[in-house]
Protein backbone atom coordinates (compact mmCIF):
# COMPACT_ATOMS: atom_id res chain seq x y z
CA UNK A 1 0.00 0.00 0.00
CA UNK A 2 3.13 2.22 0.67
CA UNK A 3 4.01 2.10 -2.85
CA UNK A 4 0.52 2.77 -4.51
CA UNK A 5 -0.20 5.70 -2.50
CA UNK A 6 2.76 7.93 -4.40
CA UNK A 7 0.98 6.76 -7.44
CA UNK A 8 -2.08 7.14 -6.62
CA UNK A 9 -1.48 11.10 -6.03
CA UNK A 10 0.90 11.83 -8.73
CA UNK A 11 -2.25 10.11 -10.95
CA UNK A 12 -4.86 12.44 -9.19
CA UNK A 13 -2.66 15.60 -9.36
CA UNK A 14 -1.91 15.46 -12.82
CA UNK A 15 -5.40 15.02 -13.64
CA UNK A 16 -6.59 17.92 -11.86
CA UNK A 17 -3.69 20.11 -12.96
CA UNK A 18 -4.97 19.11 -17.14
CA UNK A 19 -8.18 19.67 -15.88
CA UNK A 20 -7.19 23.12 -14.73
CA UNK A 21 -5.22 23.81 -17.63
CA UNK A 22 -8.30 23.09 -20.10
CA UNK A 23 -10.73 24.63 -17.70
CA UNK A 24 -8.65 28.14 -17.31
CA UNK A 25 -7.07 28.18 -21.07
CA UNK A 26 -8.31 31.21 -22.79
CA UNK A 27 -10.18 31.17 -25.91
CA UNK A 28 -9.04 32.45 -28.98
CA UNK A 29 -11.03 35.33 -29.37
CA UNK A 30 -9.26 36.89 -25.83
CA UNK A 31 -5.96 35.81 -26.77
CA UNK A 32 -6.51 38.24 -30.19
CA UNK A 33 -7.82 40.53 -27.98
CA UNK A 34 -4.74 40.72 -26.37
CA UNK A 35 -2.73 41.77 -29.33
CA UNK A 36 -2.29 45.11 -29.80
CA UNK A 37 -0.62 46.91 -33.06
CA UNK A 38 1.99 48.83 -32.05
CA UNK A 39 1.73 52.40 -32.31
CA UNK A 40 2.64 54.51 -36.10
CA UNK A 41 1.71 50.98 -37.58
CA UNK A 42 -1.72 49.61 -39.75
CA UNK A 43 -2.46 45.62 -39.30
CA UNK A 44 -1.35 45.21 -42.31
CA UNK A 45 2.18 46.44 -41.66
CA UNK A 46 2.98 43.87 -38.69
CA UNK A 47 1.00 40.81 -40.45
CA UNK A 48 4.09 40.37 -42.98
CA UNK A 49 3.69 39.28 -46.16
CA UNK A 50 0.46 37.72 -47.06
CA UNK A 51 0.10 33.92 -46.31
CA UNK A 52 0.22 31.09 -49.37
CA UNK A 53 -2.65 29.76 -50.14
CA UNK A 54 -3.86 26.78 -48.38
CA UNK A 55 -3.67 23.28 -49.59
CA UNK A 56 -6.91 21.82 -50.67
CA UNK A 57 -8.90 20.05 -47.75
CA UNK A 58 -8.53 16.68 -47.84
CA UNK A 59 -11.56 14.45 -47.07
CA UNK A 60 -10.78 12.85 -43.51
CA UNK A 61 -12.15 11.98 -40.52
CA UNK A 62 -10.22 12.03 -37.25
CA UNK A 63 -11.06 9.96 -34.03
CA UNK A 64 -10.76 10.55 -30.52
CA UNK A 65 -8.87 7.87 -28.14
CA UNK A 66 -11.57 7.80 -25.96
CA UNK A 67 -9.38 8.14 -22.53
CA UNK A 68 -5.59 9.43 -22.43
CA UNK A 69 -2.91 7.58 -21.63
CA UNK A 70 -0.54 7.05 -18.81
CA UNK A 71 3.28 6.14 -19.09
CA UNK A 72 5.41 5.93 -15.86
CA UNK A 73 8.81 7.00 -16.42
CA UNK A 74 11.29 4.51 -14.43
CA UNK A 75 14.68 5.35 -13.47
CA UNK A 76 16.41 2.85 -10.75
CA UNK A 77 13.17 0.52 -10.21
CA UNK A 78 10.96 3.49 -8.99
CA UNK A 79 8.70 5.61 -10.71
CA UNK A 80 10.24 9.29 -11.44
CA UNK A 81 6.77 10.90 -13.11
CA UNK A 82 3.92 9.99 -15.27
CA UNK A 83 3.63 11.38 -18.90
CA UNK A 84 -0.27 11.59 -19.76
CA UNK A 85 -1.15 12.04 -23.49
CA UNK A 86 -4.21 12.13 -25.42
CA UNK A 87 -4.11 10.87 -29.13
CA UNK A 88 -6.62 11.19 -31.99
CA UNK A 89 -6.18 9.19 -35.34
CA UNK A 90 -7.05 10.98 -39.05
CA UNK A 91 -8.64 7.80 -40.75
CA UNK A 92 -9.73 7.85 -44.01
CA UNK A 93 -13.69 8.65 -44.80
CA UNK A 94 -16.02 6.06 -43.20
CA UNK A 95 -13.40 4.28 -41.50
CA UNK A 96 -14.81 5.81 -37.66
CA UNK A 97 -16.74 2.93 -36.91
CA UNK A 98 -14.32 0.50 -37.85
CA UNK A 99 -11.13 2.61 -35.38
CA UNK A 100 -13.68 2.26 -32.77
CA UNK A 101 -13.98 -1.38 -33.05
CA UNK A 102 -10.58 -1.85 -33.35
CA UNK A 103 -9.45 0.41 -30.32
CA UNK A 104 -8.73 -2.31 -27.83
CA UNK A 105 -5.80 -3.35 -30.01
CA UNK A 106 -4.96 0.45 -31.00
CA UNK A 107 -4.59 1.15 -27.33
CA UNK A 108 -2.23 -1.71 -26.82
CA UNK A 109 -0.01 -1.21 -29.69
CA UNK A 110 -0.03 2.41 -28.55
CA UNK A 111 0.99 1.54 -25.12
CA UNK A 112 3.82 -0.68 -26.10
CA UNK A 113 5.43 1.99 -28.38
CA UNK A 114 5.09 4.47 -25.35
CA UNK A 115 6.54 2.39 -22.88
CA UNK A 116 9.53 1.38 -25.04
CA UNK A 117 9.82 5.21 -26.01
CA UNK A 118 9.82 5.69 -21.96
CA UNK A 119 12.11 3.27 -21.44
CA UNK A 120 14.88 4.80 -23.79
CA UNK A 121 14.84 8.02 -22.23
CA UNK A 122 12.17 9.50 -24.53
CA UNK A 123 10.24 11.09 -22.06
CA UNK A 124 13.70 12.81 -20.02
CA UNK A 125 14.77 16.26 -20.84
CA UNK A 126 12.83 18.04 -23.20
CA UNK A 127 11.04 15.41 -24.42
CA UNK A 128 8.43 18.14 -26.40
CA UNK A 129 10.98 18.75 -28.93
CA UNK A 130 10.32 18.47 -32.42
CA UNK A 131 12.71 15.80 -33.36
CA UNK A 132 11.38 13.68 -30.47
CA UNK A 133 7.94 13.84 -31.21
CA UNK A 134 7.97 13.42 -34.66
CA UNK A 135 9.61 10.02 -33.59
CA UNK A 136 7.12 9.19 -31.51
CA UNK A 137 4.67 9.91 -34.02
CA UNK A 138 6.12 7.93 -36.57
CA UNK A 139 6.43 4.97 -34.13
CA UNK A 140 2.24 5.35 -33.35
CA UNK A 141 1.45 5.83 -37.36
CA UNK A 142 3.43 2.33 -38.12
CA UNK A 143 2.21 -0.06 -35.55
CA UNK A 144 -1.77 1.29 -36.06
CA UNK A 145 -1.20 0.82 -40.34
CA UNK A 146 0.03 -2.30 -39.14
CA UNK A 147 -3.53 -2.91 -37.00
CA UNK A 148 -5.45 -0.92 -39.31
CA UNK A 149 -3.57 -0.58 -42.84
CA UNK A 150 -3.49 2.53 -45.31
CA UNK A 151 -7.06 3.57 -43.21
CA UNK A 152 -4.72 5.75 -40.74
CA UNK A 153 -4.02 8.53 -42.44
CA UNK A 154 -1.69 9.98 -39.31
CA UNK A 155 -1.50 9.98 -35.45
CA UNK A 156 -1.91 13.29 -33.98
CA UNK A 157 -0.42 13.82 -30.07
CA UNK A 158 -3.61 16.46 -29.26
CA UNK A 159 -2.55 16.75 -25.50
CA UNK A 160 1.26 15.85 -23.29
CA UNK A 161 1.69 16.24 -19.91
CA UNK A 162 4.42 15.26 -17.64
CA UNK A 163 4.22 15.45 -13.96
CA UNK A 164 7.43 14.56 -11.89
CA UNK A 165 6.88 12.40 -8.57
Amino acid sequence: MRKLLPIILALIGTGAGIGAGIAFAPSPEEEMADCVPAEGHAPDEIAGPPAEPAEPVTDSEFVKMANQFVVPVVNSDSVQALVVLSLSLEVAPGSSAEVNTREPKLRDVFLQVLFDHANIGGFDGTFTAQGRLDGLREELQDVARNVMGSTIRDVLITEIARQDA
